[in-house]
């Protein structure tokens, strides 16, 4: 994450704001502080303090590139589609905390299967959670996982599954995670 950068939007923007999760534009012009630039989006703090996502396709409004992801294994059998999951699943970060979905212990189960209608796909079902029962950002969260996993290679249906039992805990994130927000 690079050191909060003030940058003046070069055109209209769509955003999701945070916490709520609402869809809203900023206008050409406007004035933001970029706040995480990890994942796929830049979460900024527009100058009245309101914090919003801008999805990775529109970095060149802040004058950045697109972020582009890159698949690990170019194999499409169940094992390599399951790595690459895990590894797309963590270029997805919560836009208010600089940690990934699955060092924050977020995602507890993917499963890949060879899929029954197409020889060449594999079925992805993912269960998550959520850091808060309600959170705003949820569906947004989710529809990043499913998008992300469904861009991969070899994967046919993908299936995002929300959960909130069991509840998620700081316990729950990995030791890096913790050291990274100072917690451990």
């Amino acid at each position: 994450m690079a050191e909060r950068e003030d940058v003046v939007l070069t055109r209209d923007v769509n955003v999701i704001t945070v916490p709520d999760g609402n869809a809203g534009t900023l206008k050409q012009g406007s004035i933001v502080t970029i706040h995480q630039s990890l994942g796929n989006n830049y979460t900024v703090v527009t100058e009245y303090g309101q914090m919003v996502r801008i999805a990775s396709e529109d970095a060149d409004a802040l004058g950045k590139e697109p972020h582009r992801l890159h698949t690990l294994v170019s194999e499409t059998s169940a094992e390599a589609v399951e790595q690459n999951c895990w590894e797309v699943m963590k270029t997805i970060y919560d836009p208010e905390i600089p940690v990934n979905i699955v060092d924050l212990g977020l995602v507890y189960h993917c499963n890949v299967k060879p899929s029954e209608t197409h020889t060449d796909q594999n079925d992805v079902h993912i269960i998550m959670t959520l850091t808060a029962p309600g959170c705003g950002m949820g569906p947004v969260i989710q529809s990043d996982v499913e998008k992300c996993i469904r861009a991969l290679p070899g994967v046919g249906k993908v299936e995002v599954e929300v959960v909130l039992d069991p509840p998620w805990s700081r316990d729950m994130m990995s030791e890096v995670a913790q050291l990274q927000l100072g917690l451990y």
